[in-house]
């Protein structure tokens, strides 16, 4: 049986993003290119209705990390993102896809931008496969209760680190 597993062709599994993955804000001092990498699936557990994706740093010096990507009511048939599905618009997701606020305040993906001199951070994408077809939350809803509500229905769930610093 093949364990439920996450990957990307753009990064090595703890390997390095690239600047395309870097967030763009002069706030931050980064240009990145803003763009969520592809991300690939297989072999969710028996009883998967949806999916959910989560995207977390936890080395961020907030004292409670920082949310990259929150998203939710992906079809329990979907295999795959393209490279870019979190721009804001959603234009690359299916239509009942819902992505809420990062923690930058913007809907969708929010890339990398760890202070610059600092470790490597760890950017965390989580996939969740969830035991309801989708979670009653609309855009306005916080990502914290958007994870608190994949918590709450999650079957189970695979992740794929990637790194990233600012030198």
């Amino acid at each position: 049986m093949t364990a439920f597993r996450l990957w990307s062709d753009a990064f090595a599994a703890n390997g390095f993003m690239s600047k395309a993955q870097e967030f763009d804000s002069k706030a931050f001092g980064v240009d990145g290119g803003n763009c969520s990498p592809d991300l690939q699936w297989e072999a969710p557990p028996p009883g998967t209705q949806s999916f959910a994706l989560t995207v977390y740093d936890p080395d961020a010096p907030t004292g409670s990390g920082f949310w990259h990507w929150v998203m939710v009511n992906l079809p329990a048939d979907l295999r795959a993102l393209p490279t870019g599905a979190g721009s804001a618009d959603g234009s690359l997701l299916p239509p009942e896809a819902l992505q809420l606020r990062n923690d930058y305040g913007l809907p969708g993906f929010g890339g990398a931008a760890p202070p610059r001199g600092d470790k490597p951070h760890r950017y965390i994408f989580q996939l969740h496969a969830m035991k309801v077809a989708q979670l009653p939350l609309e855009a306005q809803t916080t990502n914290a209760i958007a994870r608190f509500m994949i918590h709450l229905n999650q079957i189970d769930s695979a992740t794929y680190t990637g790194l990233y610093e600012l030198k």
